[in-house]
């Protein structure tokens, strides 16, 4: 199936795969938020046990390095994209409210980034991570 949306998580690859794993996680959540028909249904395995929705559409990963990150961060936002953004300043906080503080404090063209997600129309997001390549 095509879908005309498309989910994308960008990621330095020269973080610990801790850091890339918790980075990815993190980001996936963020798109997980931008609406309802983001996600599917429930999971119901043949025992009756209820699993949570997860996105209805694949999600393509990138590995991206800082000029990367910024390009695809200001081609984002200009096209008016769905965003998350992942910092470098957020490895040491240890909650949402302090993720939020340390994101609030630093100029968008400033923003240390570890990790992107985008969602929108597949063009706009074909646009915004143009040259970068697949995670591996």
């Amino acid at each position: 199936m095509r879908f005309d949306t498309k989910a994308a998580v960008l990621v330095r690859p020269d973080l610990a795969d801790w850091q890339k794993l918790n980075v990815t996680a993190f980001l996936a959540s963020g798109i997980a938020g931008v609406s309802d028909e983001v996600t599917g249904e429930p999971y119901e395995d043949g025992s009756g046990n209820r699993y949570l929705p997860l996105l209805r559409e694949p999600v393509l990963c990138f590995a991206a390095d800082r000029e990367g990150l910024a390009a695809a961060h200001r081609r984002a936002l200009s096209r008016g994209l769905a965003l998350a953004v992942y910092t470098d300043e957020m490895f040491a906080t240890g909650n949402d409210a302090d993720n939020r503080a340390a994101v609030r404090a630093v100029e968008a063209e400033k923003l240390s980034l570890a990790g992107l997600a985008l969602y929108g129309p597949r063009n706009s997001v074909d646009r915004a991570v143009k040259g970068l390549k697949l995670h591996r």
